[in-house]
């Protein structure tokens, strides 16, 4: 009869992949199940009447050389398809179209159901600090709101 060696991936092989199935069980449940922070404030702007989610509490994150939040916004009044562009972006003051059009950060894309958005920031978001909504309609008008960061 030959001599076997037990190695410790040997001992343990069979409980490791028990523990990846019972972990993977675990994050499909978070996947299906997912929790946001609550909702902003709805405002209206223009015709649309708006709401903004944040898709969590962290801090910014470097995201192709910029920091960048993530939000979803929601529109329960008012035709997406009448918007011709919106950006969305944090800071003391709106950023100008002109050079929110020069990238693709902050621009909002998605469906009527909702919109997400990589959300322009500084690297620390100050008390000072403003959510600031850019919209743009087909004829050429402009829209701006600012929601308070709590």
């Amino acid at each position: 009869m030959a001599k076997y060696n037990h190695t410790v991936w040997d001992r343990y092989k069979y409980k490791i992949n028990g523990l990846l199935l019972i972990l993977s069980c675990y994050f499909l449940y978070q996947s299906i199940f997912p929790q946001f922070p609550d909702a902003w404030k709805t405002q209206m702007l223009a015709h649309y009447e708006i709401t903004p989610v944040p898709y969590n509490l962290d801090p910014p994150y470097l995201h192709d050389g910029s920091y960048t939040k993530d939000f979803l916004l929601s529109f329960s009044k008012g035709q997406v398809s009448e918007i011709r562009q919106a950006y969305f972006n944090i800071g003391i003051a709106p950023l100008p179209l002109e050079i929110l059009q020069q990238g693709d950060a902050g621009i909002l894309h998605g469906s009527q159901h909702g919109q997400e958005v990589h959300a322009i920031s500084p690297k620390q978001i100050e008390p000072t600090h403003k959510a600031w909504l850019t919209i743009e309609n087909w004829q050429g008008e402009q829209y701006v709101t600012s929601w308070d960061i709590p």
